[in-house]
């Protein structure tokens, strides 16, 4: 079978008779959130991130979301049992019928093992785990770079989309700031402690055969297409 068809049955959507459950990694400013946007709407399916699911059953006052409040009131984190009961509660969903792109968990190798048992338990499976790969270099780069306006909350770029006029005609860009999130000290940190999280699971993935690593650099549309590729190797189409 050429290419070509392949990829009009991929882009087309999912096929019926088709699942497809994503595990998606990506150390911040990797682009990961514009990717699973992307994948959700390509194929239909919800995009499941763990802070979703917290905000949702704190906002909501589940009994979960109660349960997890106990715990972060008093500064703790919430043990794992409590995040995977969230997760099982979101998949017995209908819309996650069909699959799902997971985003936020697993975090740990306990995490992901819990994880495989609940997929045990609902007879499905994760079909690939897409790793976006990018230098820490160009995370500083990206992510260092963003400046806010104060005054709007507009957001800027010094290198992609540097401040040149105020889009409401109110200032003249001095109230521009940097957040601590975003100095570059800050961005080293945490790519630090994504590292140290993600290696062992990435190993974990990779002797399940189910880790792909996407290269994460260049324009959007490029790395959205070596997803796409990398996923019509999952679907055999």
């Amino acid at each position: 079978m050429s290419t070509v068809p392949q990829k009009a049955a991929l882009e087309a959507g999912l096929a019926p008779d088709k699942t497809l459950t994503i595990v998606l990694f990506g150390p911040p400013g990797s682009g990961k959130g514009t990717q699973a946007e992307h994948l959700c709407k390509q194929f239909q399916l919800p995009h499941i991130a763990t802070g979703d699911l917290f905000r949702e059953n704190l906002k909501n006052q589940t009994e979960l979301g109660k349960l997890a409040k106990t715990y972060m009131d008093r500064g703790e984190l919430v043990p794992d049992d409590v995040t995977v009961r969230m997760v099982r509660e979101r998949l017995s969903r209908g819309d996650a019928d069909r699959g799902f792109i997971m985003d936020g968990f697993p975090r740990t190798v306990a995490q992901a093992q819990a994880l495989d048992e609940l997929m045990k338990e609902l007879g499905r499976q994760i079909d690939v785990v897409l790793s976006i790969v990018v230098s820490d270099e160009e995370i500083v780069n990206r992510l260092s770079g963003r400046i806010i306006c104060r005054e709007c909350q507009t957001p800027f770029h010094k290198i992609y989309n540097p401040f040149k006029q105020c889009p409401f005609n109110k200032c003249s860009g001095e109230h521009l700031y940097q957040r601590d999130d975003d100095k570059p000290e800050t961005v080293r940190a945490r790519l630090n402690t994504f590292h140290t999280q993600t290696a062992p699971l990435m190993d974990y993935y990779r002797q399940a055969g189910l880790l792909v690593e996407i290269d994460g650099e260049g324009k959007v549309e490029e790395v959205t297409r070596r997803m796409m590729d990398a996923i019509q190797q999952v679907l055999k189409i």
